[in-house]
């Protein structure tokens, strides 16, 4: 499968790109400086550019199967998300690519969610307190629910860093017990998301499965 990467050089994204090759697939990414791939760079086709960029994107995700988004916050970048989903939609829509897995966050509501008190807690937190930041991504969720891709936003808790354990507990509305995942967990479950067709326009809520 041809894979198009956004967030590449990212905490997520490093994790996200090494399983993808791991698993075989074709992958593109799209980086603001190359340099930042070390040895990947010579593993992926990379396409230089910001992801605002239609010119760039455009360059990406052509003949592309599917993108896949690591991208996460940036310094005191605010609407980084829904400017990024500005761009890529109608990019999408003119190269024919209608598949999306993206990564969201926990904090976000959707209709339908079944969230635990704890983590309803946790969301009421986050949007009140988390500033400019905490808008972004619920904008970029409704720039998504109001195409016609077939998108998924994954939303994870506090991510760690660690070994993958290969356990994921992942639902369209209901809460998990933990309230953290590893981001090579994360990375994984994004690859399932694109190879087994996973909550297609639908928000999942994912953390580590708690024994």
């Amino acid at each position: 499968m041809k894979v198009a990467v956004l967030g590449a050089t990212g905490r997520t994204g490093r994790p996200l790109v090494e399983e993808l090759l791991r698993r075989g697939h074709e992958v593109t990414v799209l980086v603001r400086d190359p340099a930042k791939l070390g040895e990947t760079a010579g593993r992926v086709r990379v396409v230089p550019g910001s992801s605002r960029d239609e010119v760039a994107l455009t360059e990406l995700v052509s003949g592309a199967d599917a993108v896949v988004s690591a991208l996460g916050p940036v310094g005191g970048d605010h609407t980084l998300h829904r400017d990024t989903a500005a761009a890529l939609v109608p990019v999408m829509q003119r190269t024919g690519v209608a598949r999306f897995v993206g990564v969201s966050g926990a904090g976000i509501d959707v209709p339908g969610d079944r969230k635990s008190p704890t983590a309803r807690i946790i969301s009421l937190l986050i949007q009140k307190l988390g500033g400019e930041v905490v808008q972004d991504k619920p904008a970029e969720h409704a720039r998504w629910a109001a195409s016609d891709r077939e998108w998924t936003l994954v939303r994870p808790p506090r991510l760690k860093e660690g070994s993958p354990t290969g356990a994921v507990d992942h639902d369209a509305h209901r809460s998990a017990r933990a309230t953290w995942i590893d981001r090579a967990d994360l990375a994984a479950f994004l690859v399932d998301c694109v190879e087994q067709d996973l909550y297609r326009r639908q928000a999942p809520l994912v953390a580590a499965a708690k024994a």
